[in-house]
């Protein structure tokens, strides 16, 4: 009962970071770029942190080092890598300019809403496990989700839709995640062995994530040393945020 309702507060309160495009309105894109940067650097690091530190660790030491494991990782990787291809979508953090147009608005749409829809599974899928891994698994998806709305939120701007519209169908395309943290609350009520499948899904989808959209990101235009130093700061405080969550494992 206490994991339903831990999930579907960290789900609502994912869903409302689809909102933040709001306050990027006001920012130069030059500015703009800057921060995401940082933001993609932390986000990557959280993401690295969360896998190694907590999830996979956790996973070995319910169900050990098993074939069971390496699959269940090497399918989170597999699979966001077809969901990139089959869509045509990828976890863009950079908004939308002449120099890097996005002409799928509705695309990303779809994309968005199914990501969500996984990034709900997942958080479900924690919390299953333990509170500590859910609270792990949620601050990285929150993480990586407040880069990713704010390009979001560029393309469907850049897509022709109005800034109101373009807000209220990233919300919506948010609330997908409920769809997906329910469906697994109720299959867990089902298949208790669901965590040990699931938990290992979503540290190969988010080392997938961290591997190939987010620090591949980070080198599309060249850096100054002092941006480049800034930006692994950024990293390794993102991993050592996960080190300090430790602490609240028992």
């Amino acid at each position: 009962m206490m994991a339903s309702i831990y999930t579907l507060v960290s789900v609502l309160i994912v869903s409302l970071i689809s909102l933040i495009g709001i306050v990027t309105i006001s920012l130069k894109k030059e500015t703009l770029s800057e921060i995401l940067l940082f933001l993609v650097s932390l986000s990557a690091g959280v993401l690295l942190g969360d896998a190694f530190i907590h999830i996979l660790p956790d996973s070995i030491a319910t169900s050990g080092f098993s074939l069971v494991v390496s699959l269940s990782v090497l399918s989170g990787i597999i699979i966001f890598f077809i969901l990139e291809k089959i869509i045509l979508w990828r976890h863009c953090h950079i908004p939308t300019s002449e120099d890097h147009p996005h002409p799928f608005a509705y695309m990303n749409l779809v994309g968005d809403g199914l990501h969500n829809f996984i990034d709900g599974m997942v958080i479900a899928g924690s919390f299953i496990a333990s509170p500590e891994i859910g609270i792990a698994t949620s601050i990285a998806v929150i993480a990586h989700e407040i880069p990713q709305e704010v390009g979001d939120f560029g393309v469907l701007v850049h897509g022709g839709f109005s800034m109101g519209k373009a807000l209220f169908l990233n919300f919506l395309t948010a609330l997908t995640a409920f769809a997906g943290a329910i469906t697994i609350l109720l299959l867990s009520l089902k298949i208790d062995a669901i965590t040990q499948f699931l938990l290992p899904f979503t540290a190969g989808g988010f080392i997938y994530i961290a591997g190939s959209d987010l620090i591949p990101e980070l080198n599309k235009k060249h850096s100054s040393i002092a941006n480049s130093v800034l930006q692994l700061i950024s990293l390794v405080i993102g991993i050592f945020i996960m080190v300090l969550l430790l602490k609240f494992h028992v």
